[in-house]
């Protein structure tokens, strides 16, 4: 999945509670948001099993979509050429804080 793609659900979810950005992911008819989702389970689950984290407490702090390696493919163009196409990939990081408690 190609780094814009993904870029354009993650812009969504920055900022939000990590529940909230959940729901919101699972609503988004995408294939980004479900990798995007996928990534957030696992990012929750970290924070309660390696910091001893509350979810309910967790805020989406960052959402990072990087480059990743791109795949050069060609397919078949015009007259028996060959047109290249570049399969880009992307690496996710989810950053999660616990919220400020009032």
């Amino acid at each position: 999945m190609s780094p814009k793609k993904v870029r354009e659900v993650a812009r969504e979810i920055q900022g939000l509670r990590a529940q909230e950005a959940l729901e919101l992911v699972t609503l988004i008819p995408r294939k980004s948001a479900r990798l995007i989702a996928k990534t957030l389970k696992s990012a929750i689950a970290n924070a309660e099993n390696n910091n001893n984290l509350s979810a309910d407490n967790l805020v989406v702090f960052r959402a990072v979509i990087e480059n990743g390696p791109v795949l050069k493919r060609f397919k078949a163009g015009a007259k028996g050429s060959a047109m290249p196409r570049r399969k880009k990939m992307s690496h996710l990081r989810i950053v999660l804080s616990e919220a400020a408690t009032k």
